[in-house]
């Protein structure tokens, strides 16, 4: 059941109704938007024009145009914005950097947004040139920029903006471990949100300002320890871990909003899917007295703007010029054949495996485990194009790492090869890790045999109580393909590069790639 704040004006409303003096507002927002400007299908990933017309896609840019058109329509005094992450996840960005996602955000008439830790993903130039570009304040308080020349005197903590007669206040909140995320370079000091978030609070609350709504890409649980810890912030728009809050859909993570004392704290999943429409009230000293709402789907229901349509249609165009640059050199064919990659050890498999670890391995991560069904195709002998990187990896899926358990890993691997008799995309290609399975066993009653890790040069068998750390797709860690072990993997972050962009860099760096088998998965 949605959770509403009434507490102050119970009494008030009982006897009087609503007091005259109490103010609605709809807050509207989108997070974690990824460069998805063209529609994408029920696994985020890209969808084609004929399930597009079949209406089976979700998001875009022209349907969130006429998805925040029809929600304004609904309300007489609203605001619109975001949390965050509007930079990278797909060659919109890679081509264009920020400059589509300013276009569109302007066009749409945002209010505010917070950075998030994507926005760092090409320097603090790169977000400073989007920053100029568009009409609205862009915030983060948990960091000192005073030593970044590009963002110094720019990037403000918190702004205030003025809607139906009234201020309210918007507070920006960045990952505090964005360091470690992004490339926000090191002149950028980041600190404790909380901290942050109060002292914003208390400047506000000193120029009058009694509304306050923070702008958090910092997941959920740090949206709920902020609100706990904090006083004064009566919402808290978020980002960062792609929660949907919803009191009607399937499989959503909490209600819509979620109350934490006396604060709403809202979320709308990823990649344009939903537009979060929150409704709130306050009394007349400016007290959250309800908050009510829910994310709104954008499906195929939703009617495209043909405006929109064309002028992506035209910045679609130059993308082929991404898809045919030639990116690395491969010196044989490298197999990714379903029939093979998803029964056993093949070349493509290793070669996604090994760039993935290798890409993370000063972060101490030691195993890679990538699924098959992520592999489409083969690479040929000769000069490799993005294209042909994009054939074998089409579904935009991030890199993910996480921590877990040695008997977390022996149980991933049993369900890798739980559906070898039906040639699934489950089956685990891996590096950092060999393993032994017997097909004459029932699927998950014992058919890993042996599991070996690397131990500096040699290779030692897997303790079950031992935490290991990994890297695989946001795909997998999110429980697809049957991995659900990994959904409560600890120190999660699902938000890496496109596992694209990984292989395709690994490979160039590598010269001309002889990809290989080397017996790290025994079939007995």
């Amino acid at each position: 059941m949605l959770k509403t704040f009434l507490s102050s004006a119970a009494a008030l409303t009982l006897t009087t109704g609503i007091a005259a003096a109490d103010y609605s507002l709809t807050i509207l927002h989108t997070n974690d938007f990824h460069a998805r400007f063209e529609p994408i299908s029920k696994y985020d990933s890209g969808c084609s024009a004929e399930d597009n017309t079949a209406g089976e896609c979700f998001g875009g840019w022209a349907r969130l145009v006429n998805a925040v058109k029809d929600a304004r329509g609904r309300t007489n005094n609203a605001i619109l914005v975001d949390g965050g992450d509007q930079f990278q996840g797909s060659l919109f960005y890679t081509y264009y950097k920020g400059k589509v996602a300013a276009e569109m955000m302007n066009g749409l008439k945002y209010d505010g947004m917070t950075v998030g830790n994507h926005e760092f993903d090409d320097g603090p130039e790169v977000l400073a040139g989007f920053m100029a570009s568009v009409g609205f304040p862009v915030l983060m308080s948990n960091a000192d920029v005073s030593g970044e020349p590009a963002l110094a005197g720019k990037l403000m903590k918190s702004s205030v903006i003025e809607r139906g007669g009234e201020k309210i206040g918007l507070i920006g909140l960045t990952p505090w471990d964005t360091p470690d995320l992004a490339s926000p370079g090191k002149n950028i000091t980041f600190t404790d949100p909380s901290g942050a978030v109060q002292g914003e609070v208390d400047k506000l609350t000193a120029e009058g300002v009694n509304k306050i709504i923070v702008l958090s890409h910092s997941g959920l649980l740090v949206d709920k320890l902020v609100a706990a810890n904090t006083t004064g912030v009566d919402v808290i728009v978020g980002g960062h871990d792609n929660r949907l809050l919803s009191n009607t859909q399937e499989g959503a993570d909490d209600v819509y909003p979620v109350m934490v004392n006396d604060t709403a704290i809202v979320q709308a999943y990823a990649y344009g899917k939903f537009l979060g429409e929150l409704n709130a009230t306050f009394d007349d000293e400016g007290k959250l007295i309800e908050a009510k709402g829910e994310p709104i789907l954008i499906d195929g229901q939703v009617a495209e703007d043909a405006a929109i349509l064309t002028r992506v249609s035209e910045l679609a165009a130059p993308l082929d010029e991404i898809r045919n640059k030639v990116v690395a050199q491969s010196g044989a064919l490298i197999n990714g054949d379903r029939a093979v990659c998803r029964v056993a050890e093949c070349s493509m498999g290793n070669l996604i495996a090994d760039a993935m670890l290798a890409r993370v391995k000063d972060q101490g991560v030691t195993i890679a485990i990538a699924n098959s069904g992520g592999i489409r195709s083969s690479i040929d002998e000769g000069e490799v194009t993005m294209g042909e990187v994009l054939s074998v990896l089409p579904f935009q899926n991030t890199l993910s790492t996480f921590e877990v358990t040695g008997q977390t890993v022996i149980d991933a691997l049993e369900n890798g090869v739980s559906q070898v008799e039906e040639v699934k995309g489950r089956f685990p290609q891996v590096a950092g890790l060999q393993f032994s399975w017997d097909a004459s066993v029932p699927p998950n009653e014992g058919r890993i045999q042996a599991v070996s890790v690397k131990d500096g040069d040699a290779w030692v068998e897997i303790d079950p109580a031992a935490t290991y750390k990994l890297v695989s797709n946001n795909f997998v860690r999110g429980g697809g393909d049957g991995f659900k072990m990994f959904t409560t993997a600890a120190n999660a972050y699902d938000f890496g590069p496109d596992v694209a962009d990984v292989l395709a860099e690994y490979m160039a760096e590598k010269g001309p790639v002889k990809a290989y088998t080397d017996g790290r998965i025994v079939k007995k």
